[in-house]
């Protein structure tokens, strides 16, 4: 549920930052018409990305188990390659990202008449996406129903609350920082994730090695217990790892926090400012 709920706060901040940028934009140039089409746009995002976890969670029932753990290990690897690239985009173009989207408003405005909506959708729209596929990826490894998609639905509605309090100017927050370090907590869960995608197609006989264990610490750490089930629910963690499990771990999540705590720590990664002092900056 932790980790969901990380997921669902870090993923919806950013559209909420989407959100404000394109709001206060367009109230700053007198075009406050247009918002019922922003509005109109995230609506529709928001309808696409429900009907992709929809396919998601109920498109594999009736295959075969192999064809079930073949699909999911799939999905997974999927998910955690578009989670990578999310953040290491975000560390890269926060500096520039209210200057793109200014120009795709006023591209939009001097355009379709319902273009806005199309921006909307698709800077929001995105993601929603990737938080429907990276949450049913997690719900997967971890075997749960329920408790992933109340975290998620929380951290959403918690990004959704700060949003509106960081539109209204009441809640300053170092944006780049924040984004820096849910960017590591997400690393640290991709990788569990993308082991157990690796299981998965272990378990569909697409991969070798499913009975080679790297360690099994069951009787220490049983998956029933209390502090199982943290484990599982937030890092992934199971007790039971294959050598390829552990190797998939190891060359994902050293590397990839190597390179992502580097992009941070250059000149060119700055950090994020507020969406208002963003536009006011740049009229």
């Amino acid at each position: 549920m932790t980790a969901n709920f990380l997921i669902g706060l870090r993923e919806g901040l950013e559209a909420s930052l989407v959100v404000v940028l394109l709001m206060t934009y367009l109230v700053k140039t007198g075009r406050q018409s247009l918002i019922p089409r922003l509005w109109a746009g995230v609506a529709l995002a928001i309808a696409v990305s429900l009907g992709f976890g929809a396919l998601l969670t109920f498109g594999p029932r009736g295959l075969t188990f192999e064809a079930q753990e073949a699909i999911g290990g799939g999905l997974s690897i999927v998910a955690v390659a578009l989670v990578t690239w999310m953040v290491f985009w975000m560390a890269r173009t926060a500096r520039s990202l209210g200057g793109e989207l200014r120009s795709h408003v006023d591209k939009a405005a001097d355009g379709a008449a319902w273009g806005l909506v199309l921006v909307a959708a698709l800077a929001v729209g995105r993601e929603g996406l990737e938080t429907a596929l990276f949450i049913w990826a997690a719900a997967q490894s971890t075997g749960a129903s329920t408790l992933p998609l109340v975290g998620a639905l929380l951290g959403l509605l918690a990004a959704a609350g700060l949003g509106y309090l960081l539109h209204r100017g009441v809640l300053k927050v170092n944006l780049g920082r924040f984004f820096t370090w849910t960017g590591v907590g997400l690393i640290i869960i991709a990788g569990g994730v993308l082991a157990y995608g690796v299981h998965d197609l272990q378990e569909a006989g697409i991969f070798p090695g499913l009975h080679s264990l790297a360690f099994d610490v069951s009787a220490a750490v049983p998956p029933s217990s209390w502090y199982g089930t943290l484990l599982k629910g937030t890092l992934n963690f199971s007790p039971a790892t294959t050598w390829l499990e552990a190797t998939v771990w190891l060359l994902y999540v050293i590397p990839v926090l190597f390179l992502y705590i580097r992009a941070n720590r250059s000149p060119a990664a700055q950090p994020v400012r507020s969406p208002a002092a963003a536009v006011t900056a740049h009229p």
